[in-house]
């Protein structure tokens, strides 16, 4: 199982739109956080499978170090 980085942002309309910047306009939306994530799992899954039927490299995941940091504007 591979790890990718997904961004997450609020919707105007309500819910979250979900995207990853590995797959080029692989971006979904949910009503709730879980479902959003779990939205874009299945479209990264879809990308896959896609990019592996046509014989195209799949990008590589992140590996077992993720971080996260938060940067506050002063």
């Amino acid at each position: 199982m591979s790890k990718y980085i997904v961004y997450v942002e609020p919707a105007e309309e309500g819910g979250y739109i979900v995207s990853c910047p590995h797959f080029p306009g692989c971006v979904t939306q949910g009503e709730t956080l879980d479902e959003a994530l779990e939205m874009i799992r299945d479209a990264i899954k879809g990308c896959i499978i896609s990019l592996k039927k046509h014989g195209d490299p799949v990008p590589a995941g992140l590996g077992e170090i993720v971080e996260k940091i938060e940067v506050v504007e002063a």
